[in-house]
């Protein structure tokens, strides 16, 4: 077997809850990230609700979590960047449905800058998310029985057809168990709405 790439060992790094793997990841694509949002906010007034930076932040967070119990691989940053701008668009979609479905009279908010204190945090370092050993603690506790195998199992960095050899069934759907265990898990703990993010 040959030795792990370093973006392969910078990934491994970061699922294991590096602190200086996720910020060395929030400096490189933060930006590239709240870019996409910004480009993608075409109607003015979901972008005075809310900023790249709370997008930002959400995919980030889901990325962290999501990455800490194995659903991703990763096999370079080219695949990461489609990964996190994927992730962007499905975030800012899923806000605006919600902003949509509330109803919300957007002028009235927008006009109330007090309305808007605390919308986006403050801190930028959502590389906390992946040293949070209680959220990711939480990630694996919930899932129950075999989907925790699953989330274990590819927390050790095995892959997909390694997991099936040991657990049984195709690399694809212990794939698809696992992404569907983690959404469930994403909404109970209000991480994030969607497959990937």
């Amino acid at each position: 077997m040959s030795d792990p790439s370093p973006f392969a060992e910078f990934i491994d790094r970061i699922r294991a809850g590096d602190g200086a793997a996720a910020e060395e990841l929030v400096r490189k694509y933060e930006p590239l990230i709240r870019r996409a949002v910004r480009l993608r906010l075409e109607d003015g007034r979901l972008g005075r609700l809310f900023d790249s930076m709370d997008i930002c932040q959400s995919v980030l967070k889901s990325f962290f979590v999501r990455t800490a119990a194995g659903q991703y691989d990763l096999a370079d940053p080219a695949e990461l960047v489609r990964l996190l701008v994927t992730m962007t668009r499905n975030k800012l979609a899923s806000e605006a449905r919600r902003q949509h479905r509330q109803r919300r009279d957007q002028r009235r908010e927008a006009g109330d800058p007090a309305a808007l204190e605390g919308v986006a945090e403050q801190d930028p370092s959502p590389s906390r998310v992946a040293a949070d050993r209680d959220l990711l603690a939480e990630v694996h506790r919930r899932p129950d029985g075999e989907e925790r195998e699953l989330a274990e199992l590819r927390a050790r960095g095995l892959t997909w057809e390694e997991v099936a050899a040991r657990v049984g069934g195709t690399a694809q759907a212990r794939r698809v168990q696992l992404a569907r265990a983690l959404d469930r898990v994403a909404r109970e703990l209000d991480i994030d709405e969607g497959a990937g993010g």
